[in-house]
Formats: structure tokens, C-alpha cells, sequence
């Protein structure tokens, strides 16, 4: 089955061919680590981790290779660094700890290689010297500048001429800059800043030039799929094409010589408000994955077409803890049914190949748990089972023992109170004495339990958890 994608270069879709099928590349813009990470970073996390499981499974495991970078140099980092007395490694270290350990709680695979900014000096410096040797930038005052001009193609990924982000332009005005447009390779750093030697003096990258030299030095050029939020169109990636293909020698212009594929999602809005610190909005992936579990969270992630704006708002969430409590109630109905080893479902890969489309996937998915509920022979049973929990794999969904997922936060004293009391509850009813029954049941609202009655016997779970 083909995959087609969306390239944001292209502007439509296109069948997915990648250079070496022995080894797929995928890049994804990764985290600033200063704090922690917001819901509406976690979705290009979420998005490109069900692309990542799909070219696996297209491709192997071992033939697909993801990177998502770290940037643990920044003005945000050094102030945080210089408060707080510490070296930026005390800061970067500790929340990129947070970071990955949030992000797996949502179902994200670590990527393959994670490069850090700061490991990556030489190379930063090696690409800024080959960008320059071949005419596209200019040092000035311990400045090194790319010079915009010199790229005929730039804007093709934004789809805006240079004279038009000239008229419009919101961008430093510097005595030192050929073109207003011009943007930095390289700084001076400020007192009390870390600061690397290099041939324009000791100083720190720019951002844009951090992801085209890691990206050359960790997957080597072109790579096949570059990811990352919409936001990022212009100026980042926009950037980042005029630096990957002015640095290669032999003046190739063709933005495909450093990536082949683009790949953006959409916004995440809330209440159709962007998410701001200054309207009080910013939800943080750390504290909500303290009130809900991450896997809500992920489905809720992938509710939408990743290219579409998603409205974060509490009824999503109510609406997707019911969706799945749905799909984890199927699995424990059969829970004792076995499962047998298989390929995703034709519906689910057809879904998921056309552009990613989730809410088509997800859709799919109720139709797998809606077959296992009416299959009529444990050989059908089976077989629907299987496809469910191929099909949430792919999805990074019902990972989950279905048993647990109903307790989650129960402690052992709580489950073991419970079961005791379903059993005297049972037995109540079996002997048709209700006033014991409602006894039992009181006792359990008491414990925030909500009971589930069917003829295989009665199951329970915490409310609103």
C-alpha cells in the first residue's frame, strides 16, 4: 500500500518514495529545554510518532531512522542558567529529563538519535564555513550572516517573494546587515554567557543553522521527511532549506537536495483562542497528565487530521476517555480470548497511508471493536482481537492491560476493598436481599466507584478517572 503525504514544498499530496528504503530518514523540530512542555508542543511529538510507527512497520524497525533534536543553548536557557547560578547543563539536563519523560507517558517512541546543539558545535561551524566559502554569507562584527539575497529560491516553502518580506518586515534592523532579511549563522555571546571559539571569535550558533547541521551530520543529506508545527513554515524551515542547500558544495539548488518531504501540523486552539501565557490558557503536558491519563491525551491528539487546527477543551477530553473506556471494555469482555500475531487491518493502513488521516483510523477502530462484540465463533473472536491490538499499536493506543486501564490510581487496599465488596454485592442479589444490596452500593459511590453490570458479572472502574 502507498503512502501518500501532504508535502507543504509541493503543495499537494504525493506518493512517498524515499531515497534508500534500507534507510528512511525523518527529522522533527525538537524542544527548547528551559521548562516544561505545553499540549500544543506535544502534538507534532504525538503526530510524527504514529508517522514513525508506520514507516516501520512499512519499512522494518531497524531501516527507519528518527531524529528529534535538543536545543540546550538559547536566551531563555542562559537567563535561567545566570538566575539561578548553575551551568546550562544543570537547566537542559533536567528538562529534557521532564520532556522525555512526559512525552512517553503520551505513547511517544524515543526517536533514534536525540542530538543536542551543544555536542554538535563542530559541526554548526563546519556548515557555516561551507555556507560562506560558497558565497552565501558574510561575516560582520563578530556577526556571521546569511546573505538572502544570494538564494534566488528563497521563500519557495512559505510561498513568499523576497520583496514582499522586505515591505513587510519585522525582523532586527542591524548597521551590519546587507538585507534586512538577512538572518544570523553565528553571535557573539554576551557576559556571563557560554560561548564556543570559532574563526568570527568565541560565540554561539543562531537558531535556524542548529537543525541544517545536525540534520548534515546525523542523517546526511537529503533526508527523507522533514517534520515540525506550522508555525515553523517561516521563518525556521524556510531557513533551514537555504542553509542545508547553500552549504553543499557544487551549488545545488533544488530545495530537495535537503529534504525531500515536508511535513507540517496544524494549531491547537482553545475555545477558538490561541494558546497564550498572556490569556492564561497554557496547559501543560506535565500537570494534565496528572488529572488524566496520557493515553486520552494522545487520542485526543490525533481526534483531528494533524494538518487541520484542533479545539482543546474539556468536553474533547470527556468525549475521548469515554471513546476509549468503549475500546478497553471490548478487550476485558474478551479478555481470555487469545490473540495470534497479524498485520494491521486494510482499513486502518488505507487510513493511515492517505496522509496520515487518524480520524479515519480512529473510526476504523470502533468498526474492529464493534466486530469482536458481535463475532459469534472464538476462531472470529480471535481474529478481531488481533486486528484491535495491531491496529491501537500502529496508533500507539490500547497498550494498556484493559483490566488496569478501568483502575488506574486505585491502590492495592482500594482494589481488594472493592472486589470484597462486589462479591458480598453479588451474593446480596443472588439471595434478593436489596437492602444489603444498596448497602454495598452506597459503600462503593462512597469510594468514587462506578460499577459495570453484563452477563459475564459485574466490573468496575474509578470515577472520572
Amino acid at each position: 500500500m502507498s503512502l501518500q503525504i501532504h508535502d507543504t514544498l509541493k503543495r499537494e499530496k504525493v506518493a512517498f518514495i524515499p531515497r534508500n528504503p534500507e534507510r528512511v530518514t525523518l527529522y522533527v523540530c525538537g524542544p527548547t529545554v528551559y521548562s516544561y512542555a505545553h499540549i500544543g508542543n506535544a502534538r507534532p511529538v504525538v503526530v510524527f510518532d504514529v508517522l514513525f510507527r508506520l514507516l516501520r512497520g512499512i519499512y522494518g524497525e531497524s531501516h527507519v531512522v528518527y531524529a528529534r533534536n535538543i536545543t540546550d543553548v538559547d536566551d531563555k536557557i542562559n537567563k535561567a542558567a545566570i538566575e539561578q547560578g548553575v551551568d546550562i547543563s544543570v537547566i537542559t539536563n533536567h528538562y529534557t529529563d521532564i520532556y522525555n519523560a512526559d512525552m512517553a507517558t503520551l505513547g511517544a517512541l524515543r526517536p533514534t538519535l536525540e542530538p543536542r546543539v551543544t555536542h554538535n558545535m563542530d559541526a554548526i561551524i563546519a556548515q557555516i564555513q561551507a555556507i560562506m566559502e560558497n558565497g552565501h554569507a558574510y561575516a560582520a562584527e563578530g556577526h556571521v550572516l546569511f546573505d538572502v539575497e544570494s538564494y534566488k529560491a528563497y521563500g519557495a516553502l512559505s510561498n513568499r517573494s523576497l520583496d514582499d518580506m522586505i515591505a513587510g518586515a519585522r525582523v532586527e534592523v542591524a548597521p551590519y546587515k546587507k538585507n534586512p532579511q538577512d538572518f544570523v549563522l553565528w553571535k557573539p555571546s554576551k557576559t556571563g554567557e557560554p560561548a564556543w571559539e570559532s574563526p568570527w571569535g568565541a560565540g554561539r550558533p543562531g537558531w535556524h543553522i542548529e537543525c541544517s547541521a545536525m540534520i548534515e551530520a546525523n542523517l546526511g543529506l537529503p533526508i527523507d521527511i522533514h517534520g515540525g508545527g506550522h508555525d515553523l513554515i517561516f521563518p525556521h524551515h524556510e531557513n533551514e532549506i537555504a542553509q542545508g542547500v547553500c552549504a553543499q558544495h557544487g551549488h545545488a539548488h533544488d530545495g530537495e537536495s535537503y529534504a525531500r518531504y515536508w511535513m507540517h501540523n496544524g494549531f491547537l486552539d482553545f475555545g477558538k483562542e490561541k494558546m497564550s501565557k498572556s490569556l492564561g490558557n497554557v496547559k501543560l503536558v506535565h500537570d494534565l497528565i496528572k488529572e488524566t491519563p496520557g493515553e486520552v491525551l494522545r487520542l485526543a491528539l490525533l481526534s483531528a487530521h494533524y494538518r487541520a487546527p484542533l479545539d482543546w477543551t474539556p468536553e474533547l477530553l470527556s468525549q475521548t476517555r469515554a471513546r476509549l473506556d468503549g475500546l478497553y471494555g471490548s478487550l476485558r469482555k474478551f479478555a481470555d480470548v487469545p490473540v495470534r500475531e497479524v498485520v494491521v487491518s486494510e482499513g486502518v493502513m488505507a487510513a493511515l497511508c492517505d496522509d496520515l488521516n487518524t480520524p479515519q483510523a480512529l473510526a476504523e477502530l470502533s468498526v474492529l471493536a464493534r466486530t469482536l462484540e458481535t463475532a459469534t465463533s472464538e476462531a472470529g473472536r480471535m481474529m478481531a482481537k488481533s486486528d484491535l491490538l495491531a491496529a491501537g499499536a500502529v496508533l500507539g493506543l490500547l497498550q494498556d492491560d484493559a483490566e488496569a486501564w478501568f483502575k488506574q490510581g486505585a491502590s492495592d487496599d482500594l482494589t481488594a476493598e472493592v472486589e470484597k465488596l462486589l462479591k458480598q454485592r453479588a451474593e446480596a442479589r443472588a439471595a434478593k436481599n436489596w437492602p444489603e444490596s444498596d448497602r454495598i452500593r452506597n459503600a462503593l459511590n462512597a469510594l468514587d466507584v462506578e460499577v459495570m453490570d453484563s452477563p459475564a458479572g459485574a466490573t468496575w472502574k474509578l470515577k472520572g478517572k
